[in-house]
């Protein structure tokens, strides 16, 4: 397959080197081309941007406020071209499909493990890129086209243009300081936090998941009192830990708790959704389709091994 003809993408390849090199000759010789055309290039670069980009003088060659300004820029450019590239032969070649998923941090270490070790055995030559998000970023991504599926918070439908549905469930537990005297105790109501200060995920992060906790306390009889909104559940155990309140998380988040922090189960029976997956509907993707079923299938496993 033929290189991407990205505009100007010779001439930015020649200007980084020119720039690292500080000198036409060097750059010359490590391009693999004679001084002239170089020199020609730079010119003709410097007439489309409208810029000056080096100053030539007999002890060499240095770039201008201007060019140094652009070294940056260009370079990062220069790399998003080859990624893209790189992805562009592998789908050419018919090695791969690329598929773009979002993840909140507990799906990272709960469901997306087992999902991807399946996956890789379905499709061995799929390529999976897979970035840490906040909930609220979800959507936006989906239907934006960065993303082809999210693992979030939610707890009902997505939304207009996705389909997704719940893939882990857990049951809602306190996590307090290891040196209280509930700390021990094999269950709690959560009427013995209703004067505790709590520490809850950020409502913009995660607007679904904190209002189901919310709407869960009230139910029961508690109206919580909110101290501090953090980005994550890990963040809510580092504060706990630090004797900046308590904090209602999922019962299997005793894993991540500091030494010096509890997490104990609520006598109530408060079930949440800790992860959904969801997908744009507005778009045909093959290797989504694929991941999906791959999902379920692991779903099916695990609700049959329980």
């Amino acid at each position: 397959m033929k290189p991407i003809d990205f505009r100007l993408n010779k001439q930015l390849q020649m200007f980084l080197v020119v720039a690292e090199e500080q000198h036409f000759g060097r750059a010359a010789d490590r391009l693999g081309i004679s001084q002239p055309p170089l020199s020609e290039q730079i010119k003709a670069l410097e007439a489309s941007l409208g810029v000056q980009l080096f100053e030539r003088s007999r002890r060499g060659t240095k770039h201008t406020p201007a060019g140094q300004a652009l070294v940056p820029a260009v370079r990062k450019f220069m790399d998003q071209a080859a990624d893209l590239e790189r992805t562009v032969k592998e789908v050419a070649a018919g090695q791969t499909g690329v598929l773009n998923v979002g993840a909140i941090t507990s799906a990272m270490t709960e469901i997306i493990p087992q999902w991807m070790q399946q996956l890789r055995a379905t499709a061995p030559d799929l390529t999976v890129s897979i970035q840490e998000i906040d909930s609220a970023e979800a959507v936006p991504g989906l239907l934006g086209g960065a993303l082809d599926m999210a693992f979030y918070r939610l707890d009902g439908v997505p939304g207009e243009g996705l389909e997704g549905f719940p893939v882990t469930f857990d049951k809602l537990s306190v996590a307090l300081p290891s040196d209280q005297c509930d700390a021990h105790a094999a269950s709690l109501p959560l009427s013995s936090i209703a004067d505790s200060p709590l520490v809850m995920p950020l409502r913009k992060v995660s607007p679904v998941y904190f209002d189901s906790i919310v709407a869960a306390c009230r139910r029961h009889g508690l109206t919580p009192r909110i101290l501090h909104e953090v980005r994550s559940i890990s963040s809510q155990l580092a504060y706990v830990s630090c004797g900046q309140g308590l904090a209602l998380v999922p019962g299997s988040m005793h894993r991540l708790a500091p030494d010096n922090v509890r997490v104990v189960a609520l006598e109530e029976d408060i079930s949440i959704v800790t992860t959904a997956v969801a997908w744009p509907t507005n778009r045909h993707a093959p290797m989504t389709d694929l991941a999906i079923g791959v999902l379920r299938d692991l779903m099916e496993q695990r609700e049959g091994g329980q």
